[in-house]
């Protein structure tokens, strides 16, 4: 699918705040992430880190403060970052009377990219199913679920990845699967925001968020 465009590539939060009902989740939050840089965003169950990473991918709005890429707040450019991010929730937004390759198909038109029954059977192939690209994904393994979702990070250019718990319902291998993935993207020069309940050992650069 090509690959990023690293350039000048830089992800900003500024004084983000994040009110749920009326508990304030963080405030005064900022941060900077250059191209080939991965941040772990860390806390305890409530803390707010899917909210921050839904602030991220624009699917929320913050309470105060903006999300800035490439100079720009996402507010003002939202179809050009749309187009360099891709968003992976916990949920895997997966439709489940689809097959794998139907649900692929599906988000890669949806995104307006090209979408090749090929090279979306080799993404599955890569993730480990092999075999199950015309299966039903009600009847998958909750893994195998994750797999299909995962397999949108090859078949997509974006540099910014934001991904909320990507490891989770993975055997050894999704683990390692997963790794190796994180570790080719920041040697591309990609970026990516993540949250995880498992260790996170890359090779690259790893800078932590706390969220209290």
């Amino acid at each position: 699918m090509g690959k990023p465009s690293p350039d000048a590539a830089e992800l900003q939060a500024q004084g983000l705040e994040c009110i749920r009902g009326d508990r304030l989740l963080f405030c005064d939050l900022s941060f900077d992430l250059a191209a080939g840089e991965l941040l772990a965003v860390e806390g305890a169950n409530g803390a707010g880190k899917t909210s921050l990473l839904r602030i991220l991918a624009g699917l929320s709005l913050p309470s105060e403060g903006s999300v800035v890429w490439r100079g720009h707040a996402i507010a003002r450019r939202r179809a050009e970052y749309c187009a360099e991010m891709i968003y992976l929730g916990h949920q895997g937004g997966l439709k489940m009377d689809l097959s794998p390759l139907e649900n692929l198909r599906l988000w890669l038109t949806l995104a307006g990219l090209e979408a090749n029954d090929d090279a979306i059977t080799h993404a599955l192939a890569t993730v480990g199913l092999d075999g199950y690209q015309d299966a039903p994904t009600r009847i998958l393994s909750a893994g195998q679920r994750q797999r299909t979702a995962l397999s949108r990070l090859l078949l997509s250019a974006a540099p910014l990845w934001i991904l909320d718990e990507p490891f989770t319902a993975l055997d050894t291998r999704g683990l390692t699967l997963v790794r190796q993935l994180l570790d080719r993207h920041a040697d591309r020069g990609g970026l990516a925001v993540l949250t995880s309940h498992q260790p996170i050992e890359v090779s690259g650069p790893l800078r932590s968020l706390v969220l209290a």
